[in-house]
């Protein structure tokens, strides 16, 4: 589980931009340049850890004199009050860093927190995945993204570019499912499988006479996703979407189907309670 150092960066130091590009008045005019200090990330309720690279990259982009040290690992399910990390440096850059840091990590913490959940609403030894989207918060997708890891889910495409999803517009606009399926084969890199959304029993079976490699079961009733497993066993992985809960995801994994995508893991997660405290060194 990586974010790579470049993009980490830019999404860092965007949001550094935005906080500091006046300056901290408050901790420059009252705290000494020289006076050093050491914070303690604790959550406030429970969560699953998520971020310690991003809430260290923070501090370090304000001054590179900044150490960390992760207290729990990234996946960690904790209690209430745990300490989670810990960075020692310029009571000043403490300072400066702090709130960005806990913005970013807070969002991932949440992420996790409610991927975790969802993964643990499956039927005991199920072996369909819970998966995100794309409905992520623009600019965050990466750090999101790796959040629904450290929660124990997967993840869906990257972006546009990593895989043919064949949905209901692009059905409407190539003419048909047949029609959209046989020009995705014809150009798409032969690296890349064919998926196609499906909103009934008749298109399933025409993404199946297309030879769609993956069928996205949008909105079926569990009776008919019952029925899509049957049909589809051996020909094609299966994913039901659309409205995915964890009052339903149990019912829906128990039908057979390959994966669950759900929507709610990024563009829903409430974000996880974590305070900073500051005690000089």
């Amino acid at each position: 589980m990586w974010i790579t150092p470049p993009v980490l960066d830019d999404i860092v130091d965007r949001a550094l931009r935005e906080d500091l590009s006046g300056g901290d008045v408050t901790t420059q005019a009252t705290v000494p340049a020289e006076r050093l200090a050491v914070a303690t990330a604790r959550a406030k309720t429970p969560l699953v850890v998520a971020g310690a690279l991003v809430f260290a990259r923070v501090f370090e982009r304000v001054d590179a004199s900044v150490r960390f040290e992760a207290l729990v690992e990234d996946g960690a399910a904790v209690a209430s009050g745990t300490l989670v990390w810990r960075v020692r440096g310029p009571a000043q850059a403490l300072l400066m860093a702090e709130r960005t840091a806990l913005n970013l990590t807070q969002r991932m913490c949440g992420t996790a927190t409610l991927a975790r959940a969802f993964v643990d609403a499956l039927p005991e030894g199920s072996r369909t995945r819970v998966t995100d989207t794309r409905k992520t918060t623009p600019g965050l997708r990466v750090l999101e993204r790796y959040a629904v890891r450290c929660g124990g889910a997967h993840n869906h495409r990257d972006n546009l570019g990593t895989a043919v999803l064949i949905k209901d517009n692009h059905i409407v606009a190539a003419g048909g499912i047949d029609a959209a399926v046989a020009r995705a084969r014809a150009r798409a890199p032969h690296t890349t499988r064919v998926e196609v959304e499906v909103q009934s029993a008749e298109q399933l079976d025409e993404a199946l006479s297309a030879r769609a490699d993956i069928i996205m079961l949008d909105n079926f009733s569990l009776e008919a996703l019952r029925a899509a497993v049957t049909r589809a066993r051996g020909h094609a992985v299966l994913e039901a979407s659309g409205g995915v809960t964890l009052e339903t995801i149990r019912d829906i994994a128990a039908t057979g189907v390959d994966l669950v995508s759900v929507g709610a893991l990024t563009h829903s997660a409430p974000a996880a309670d974590l305070s900073l405290d500051l005690a000089l060194a």
